[in-house]
């Protein structure tokens, strides 16, 4: 289970407020957990399983901070955008945007069917643009957007993957045009590419988890509080310089 940082008094982005695509498990909740506990607002997106949902928000509001659940399918473009929308309404404000939410098919390529490639390309890449577009007029000064990419983008080390790597591929020029259009207005937009992480959708004790282990410089798996810490870091006063990059969170997976 993704558990609370100590942190929950620091204040980091207390007044600040987040969106956070895909936020009631793994990754996703981890970024929820961690923005929260560093003081921000946190609203988050989920498909099914409000039970879950609702015990995420019922986490940061035992730690002294507010959230709120949102159902919305990232692959449905209008409940995207009203994601964007309700997190405004609710907190009043938005100020840090995660495109975390994301689903993978593997496969050869000749197996991969028409309504795979459409919920992928739907949930991983027409998702973020259109989170970003609906975010963007209500990003001020300071606003970060920050998106969930994968190892994958970078470094194929096993076939089966064209349809997943391509997805995350085109985020890449994604992050770097919003850096380039909206830095004159203090916006930063960046990417973190996540290697293997021990989470229900890919455990560490997995099938194929030792030789994705293997694959890391480190050997190891890392955790969903990896990839949070380097979210947090890029949502506060130490990313206010970075803009249009790629951060590796992959244990040396892509070296």
């Amino acid at each position: 289970m993704t558990t609370m940082t100590t942190e929950t008094t620091t204040g980091r982005l207390k007044g600040k407020v987040a969106l956070v695509t895909g936020g009631s498990r793994g990754i996703g909740e981890a970024i929820v957990l961690r923005l929260a506990a560093d003081g921000a607002d946190v609203a988050f997106t989920y498909v099914s399983r409000a039970e879950r949902a609702e015990r995420v928000v019922e986490r940061v509001k035992e730690a002294g901070g507010r959230a709120r659940a949102i159902q919305a399918d990232s692959a449905d473009a209008a409940a995207v955008r009203a994601s964007v929308q309700e997190t405004v309404e609710y907190f009043g404000r938005l100020d840090i945007l995660v495109n975390n939410a994301g689903v993978g098919v593997l496969g050869p390529i000749e197996g991969i069917r028409g309504e795979d490639v459409d919920r992928v390309l739907d949930v991983n890449v027409r998702a973020p643009y259109l989170a970003s577009q609906a975010a963007v007029p209500h990003l001020s000064s300071g606003g970060r957007i920050i998106t969930i990419g994968s190892c994958m983008a970078e470094r194929v080390s096993f076939p089966g993957g064209t349809l997943y790597a391509t997805s995350k591929a085109a985020l890449t020029g994604l992050t770097k045009a919003l850096a380039r259009e909206l830095g004159g207005r203090n916006i930063t937009a960046n990417l973190v590419h996540p290697g293997p992480i021990d989470t229900d959708m890919n455990p560490a004790d997995g099938e194929g988890a030792e030789t994705q282990a293997a694959g890391t410089a480190l050997g190891a798996y890392g955790q969903p509080s990896d990839v949070a810490a380097t979210v947090a870091h890029l949502a506060g006063d130490g990313g206010r310089y970075i803009t249009g990059a790629a951060i590796a969170v992959d244990g040396g997976f892509a070296v």
